[in-house]
């Protein structure tokens, strides 16, 4: 057998590979939309959940998913990007960093669960914080913060090392190099990590079951208060998200409707993920081209 046709024997190889990735892929989006699309109107998005009648839907907890996403990344990025800046920036190649990076891939392959539970004991019970969004948003800032630190500091490795030295040939100190050349053109791949780490936060139910609990009261839209308990921005009363629930109705099959619930939930669940990545996808390549001009 001659090189050519173990190169042609090697390229087919990995494009059926990679097509056979891809249909998996498709037929479980396939599964997931087919069997949820049909359940999907106005009121299932925007009616709370009914336990024991039919005809609930997820408005709430669709609410508290993206309510908690929104402060998880409030907390984790600003971190996160700091840490990353500083590892790969600033910190000299010595034990230090070299102890920070491995407690890094500790904290990003600990299972969910275990992040709950220290969640649980520490945030609801050791601070008194109770089931609730701020309970649930630290458990997976810790959750999250290893793998958006590690992304982003590949993110900023993949910038070529003479844009930082004509940044500081022209005058422009280390921070400024940072700022207004690195940080700028890693605008992408740092946005990429970003919509990665906030699909995982979005999807995540393990680690929230034990912080923000299990029950989503109801809520007065209409009271925009964050002290009054009933106002959807009170980060101090419990919240079941998305994820949680589609877990609940499983697990406990008290709703007539389950099925259906379940698989709307799901199907909604997938598309808020597309649709969150296609929109910071097209935002990535705006800010991109904006802050990279002249």
């Amino acid at each position: 057998m001659n090189s050519k046709t173990q190169n042609k024997i090697a390229i087919g190889a990995l494009y059926g590979i990679a097509g056979f990735v891809v249909l998996i892929l498709l037929a479980l989006l396939g599964y997931i939309l087919v069997s949820g699309m049909p359940q999907l109107s106005w009121h299932f998005l925007t009616a709370p959940a009914k336990a024991f009648l039919k005809g609930g839907g997820v408005g709430v907890q669709l609410f508290n998913s993206f309510y908690l996403l929104f402060l998880a990344m409030l907390i984790s990025f600003p971190i996160a990007l700091g840490a990353a800046i500083y590892l790969y920036e600033y910190a000299k190649d010595n034990w230090l960093t070299t102890t920070i990076r491995t407690a890094i891939e500790i904290l990003s392959s600990l299972p969910s669960v275990v992040v709950g539970l220290f969640g649980f004991l520490f945030f609801v019970v050791k601070l008194r914080l109770g089931f609730s969004i701020l309970s649930g948003a630290f458990a997976l800032t810790f959750f999250n913060l290893p793998l958006l630190t590690r992304s982003i500091e590949d993110s900023l490795r993949t910038i070529s090392e003479t844009q930082r030295e004509g940044g500081l040939a022209l005058g422009l100190s280390r921070w400024e190099t940072v700022t207004k050349v690195i940080l700028p053109a890693a605008v992408p791949s740092i946005l990429t990590g970003v919509i990665l780490s906030a699909g995982r936060v979005f999807g995540e139910a393990a680690a929230l079951i034990y912080t923000a609990g299990q029950s989503a009261p109801a809520l007065n839209f209409m009271d925009w208060n964050p002290f009054n308990i009933s106002s959807p921005l009170n980060p101090m009363r419990p919240a079941e998200t998305l994820a949680v629930h589609i877990w609940k109705i499983n697990s406990e099959g008290i709703m007539p409707d389950a099925k259906a619930i379940s698989s709307g939930s799901s199907a909604v669940l997938v598309l808020a993920i597309l649709i969150f990545n296609f929109a910071a996808r097209y935002l990535g390549k705006r800010l991109y081209k904006r802050l990279t001009s002249a």
